[in-house]
């Protein structure tokens, strides 16, 4: 078995080691993948709620694919509030769908986010929170505001497990801890 370096982390009373990964020649950060890991995500729902509550929304939204698991377990904590996953990919039965385009920072790569027309009326007009598990580069944040604009919601909040590189950037995020980004000086 390969043994990789990890980050120790402790959120919501739980201590988990995130591996650091290589995305580009000299920089690291720390991966949280919450799929699968269900003691992690409902200790950080329980902690996120009552944060997310006084805002008032009307729905959460998040996009494909690892901050479902978090959109979910927000959702019952908040008395079944509605959730809306912005998808990856267009599929044909998504019919009227709006887009965005976002850049990935673990890819590299450009990705666009769909929001079905059938989840166009959980949100149109409606006041929502937007939903990550890590708010790193603000891409995928910013495509997630401009196809909520576009479909006349209005965000009352954004909120993710954790925040990652200039802390300052991110100082208008609901979050429960806030992760370094590693560069090396060579």
């Amino acid at each position: 078995m390969t043994t990789y370096e990890t980050f120790p982390v402790e959120v919501a009373g739980i201590k988990r080691n995130l591996r650091l990964f290589e995305i580009k020649p000299g920089v690291r950060i720390a991966i949280l993948n919450i799929l699968g890991d269900t003691e992690l995500v409902e200790a950080v729902s329980r902690e996120l709620a009552p944060q997310l509550r006084v805002h008032q929304p009307d729905a959460l939204v998040t996009a494909e694919a690892k901050a479902i698991p978090l959109a979910h377990a927000l959702s019952v904590q908040m008395n079944n509030l509605p959730y809306v996953v912005l998808r990856k990919s267009y599929k044909p039965y998504m019919g009227d769908a709006l887009q965005s385009e976002t850049l990935s920072i673990t890819t590299g790569a450009p990705q666009t986010l769909f929001l079905d027309e059938k989840d166009r009326g959980l949100v149109a007009g409606k006041r929502v929170v937007i939903v990550d598990d890590v708010i790193s580069t603000g891409s995928t944040l910013q495509g997630l505001r401009l196809i909520m604009g576009k479909a006349g919601a209005q965000v009352v909040a954004e909120a993710a497990i954790f925040t990652e590189g200039d802390r300052a950037t991110w100082s208008n995020i609901i979050a429960l801890g806030h992760l370094p980004v590693w560069v090396d000086s060579r």
